[in-house]
């Protein structure tokens, strides 16, 4: 995939930004995102150990680790998206890297589940302040006929950082504690959030299309911009097929480790660490073609990006069932590494069409309130729905309610497709 077009040389005006410029963004704001993802994940790997450990957490407490996480996360999301669509990005977005790296070493000071609680709680409210701003922020380096692969590099970071938090966290649990695993995860964040401070903040809207970038904005004051988004029709679409991915990814990615562990008889190391290699390669394939396939896509059909998402999500429901409920490791290994592979091709071109469909100086907002309904919907819930299930059946079939929801993203994203293609088609009429 050839890099992104950044954003042009400076003209007399002083706002264009160089090639150098915004790879250099594309590169701090893609390396920041690995480690957001890595802190999420390495709960994930020492499940087993704070089952053990004198807490003795049941599996729906394992669940509301997660689920705790990200209620503060989705809650505090619009007051963030607010704050990035009227301010300066970069500052807002150093200070919850630190807070939320911060937090993640605190976890492994708890003692109780109260506490571990409240620290993943704390981890919340860093992410939730770069994850809304970010995007924004790496919009604005990048045209509209190149943003989908620069979206794509972006979030080539979420499954190799959360694949990070599998191995680092198997890793270390197994050599140093559950406690250290939380240590190790949480001092890079510390020391890297200076490195966004480095980054220029160009205008709202600077490289998109001339005839889109000149156009009024809506007003933005108030929280009113909220009820705005969700009154169009293709945003709220795919926001919501979101959601159900969300759920659908989010449960798999907290329970598997442990469901490969306690249902198919793997060694828990070897769990984590097994898990994590998949999600690296899978994760980095799936998001690569993903994003090039959209960009590409782009050239035929203004929906390019719901209509790639809407098609993998359907072709990878069978490959999800099979890697659920498949005793045999010749079929659920191969079957969990297609399934993961078409999902993480929607990962990019998700994320791009939803900066896509609102005002430039929206953007912030748009990014929050998705964040705030996708998590509220979706892996809120799915990690503790998984665990309660668990707790009055059993882990294999507790996890087949994932199937479904990646059936829901996928037909909400088609029907996303074609609302907006014959929107589209209304307007040139």
């Amino acid at each position: 995939m050839p890099p992104p077009d950044a954003v042009a040389e400076p003209q007399d005006s002083g706002r264009e930004h160089g090639k150098r410029t915004g790879m250099l963004a594309l590169s701090i704001l893609a390396g920041i995102n690995l480690l957001n993802y890595l802190d999420r994940y390495v709960v994930s790997a020492v499940l087993p150990d704070l089952k053990r450990a004198p807490m003795h957490l049941s599996d729906s407490e394992l669940g509301s680790l997660m689920s705790g996480f990200l209620i503060v996360y989705m809650l505090t999301a619009p007051l963030f998206g607010r704050r990035g669509d009227r301010g300066s990005r970069p500052k807002p977005i150093a200070i919850g890297v630190f807070v939320w790296s911060l937090a993640t070493g605190l976890s492994g000071l708890a003692r109780s589940y109260v506490q571990l609680l409240c620290a993943r709680a704390v981890v919340g409210i860093g992410e939730a302040a770069y994850a809304t701003i970010a995007p924004s922020l790496l919009a604005d380096f990048f045209g509209k006929r190149t943003r989908g692969r620069a979206f794509a590099i972006f979030n080539m970071a979420i499954p190799v950082g959360a694949a990070l938090g599998y191995i680092v966290g198997g890793v270390v649990r197994q050599h140093f504690g559950w406690h250290a695993a939380f240590y190790v995860a949480g001092v890079p964040g510390v020391i890297l959030a200076a490195w966004i401070l480095r980054l220029p903040d160009p205008p709202r809207g600077v490289r998109d299309d001339e005839d889109e970038a000149v156009l009024a904005p809506q007003k933005t004051d108030g929280w009113s911009i909220y009820l705005r988004l969700l009154r169009g029709r293709v945003y709220l679409l795919t926001v919501l097929g979101y959601a159900a991915y969300t759920f659908a990814l989010g449960g798999l990615a907290y329970w598997m480790p442990t469901f490969l562990e306690r249902v198919r008889g793997i060694p828990d190391e070897q769990a984590s660490a097994g898990f994590g290699a998949i999600v690296v390669i899978t994760g980095f394939l799936g998001t690569f073609v993903g994003g090039w396939l959209g960009d590409y896509w782009l050239k035929y059909s203004r929906q390019a990006y719901l209509w790639l998402s809407g098609w993998t999500a359907l072709l990878a429901v069978p490959a999800v069932w099979l890697a659920l409920s498949a005793g045999a490791p010749a079929v659920f290994y191969p079957s969990l590494i297609a399934a993961e592979l078409l999902l993480f091709m929607s990962t990019g071109p998700i994320n791009t069409a939803i900066v896509n469909l609102v005002n430039p100086l929206e953007r912030a907002s748009a990014v929050a309130l998705s964040v705030f309904a996708i998590h509220l919907l979706g892996d809120v819930p799915s990690p503790y729905v998984i665990g309660k299930l668990s707790d009055v059946s059993t882990l294999g079939a507790a996890v087949m309610i994932v199937p479904g929801a990646v059936v829901i993203c996928g037909v909400l994203w088609l029907a996303a497709a074609r609302v907006g293609a014959s929107l589209a088609g209304s307007a040139s009429g």
